[in-house]
């Protein structure tokens, strides 16, 4: 009877675990596809503004700014990802080209 039981248990945690691995490799996937329909439709929406000649103004962060202006690159980078949402990359671009619009 234990060694009934123990195979049982085994049988479960396995079929736990593939369950588990098809589960997160089906969200990366959707994820995946989530990210190019978004790029597609952020490159038609450019196209469309451009077309039109709108300006659209840049999105401000007035705590990033702060921080620029005091010296705290680091900090504004943190800033800027938490408000944002965006990769340390992202971030330091984004801050780095803040630093330049305001002179520092």
């Amino acid at each position: 009877m234990d060694i009934l039981v123990t195979v049982a248990l085994a049988v479960l945690l396995v079929g736990l675990f593939l369950l588990a691995l098809a589960s997160s490799s089906n969200s990366r996937r959707e994820q995946l596809r989530t990210a190019n329909r978004l790029t597609a439709i952020e490159h038609k929406l450019d196209s469309i503004i451009a077309h039109h000649g709108i300006t659209v103004r840049e999105r401000e962060f007035p705590d990033v700014v702060r921080l620029v202006q005091e010296d705290k690159r680091i900090e504004a980078i943190r800033v800027f990802r938490t408000e944002t949402g965006s990769s340390l990359l992202e971030a330091k671009n984004a801050v780095d080209a803040i630093a330049a619009r305001y002179g520092r």
